[in-house]
């Protein structure tokens, strides 16, 4: 396993390489689709990309928890957390690239 990091940078290079439209282009398509998944999800919509997975907004309600350092009971506030579920077909193609 590799500790390589995939970047907006990448996104846009690999899509210069296959589609062949400029640097420039490929950047803003990144970003625009970038900010669409983000609008998205900042309405409260899941954003589904078939054969990818889920990326889902959920809302964490109030409990109690605990200061780590003190051990001393603490509030933690509700909040809303984002979450991604792999899709069969994602998760199959893991598995094979593992397995190699």
């Amino acid at each position: 396993m590799t500790d390589k990091t995939l970047t907006r940078a990448d996104l846009t290079d690999a899509l210069h390489q296959e589609v062949g439209l400029t640097r420039q282009d490929c950047a803003g398509l990144v970003e625009r689709t970038l900010n669409l998944v983000a609008r998205a999800m900042e309405r409260g919509e899941s954003v589904k990309l078939s054969g990818f997975g889920v990326f889902q907004v959920r809302a964490k309600r109030q409990r109690m928890g605990r200061n780590p350092k003190t051990g001393a009971p603490a509030t933690i506030a509700p909040r809303r957390v984002i979450g991604f579920r792999a899709s069969q077909v994602l998760k199959a193609r893991i598995e094979r690239a593992l397995a190699k």
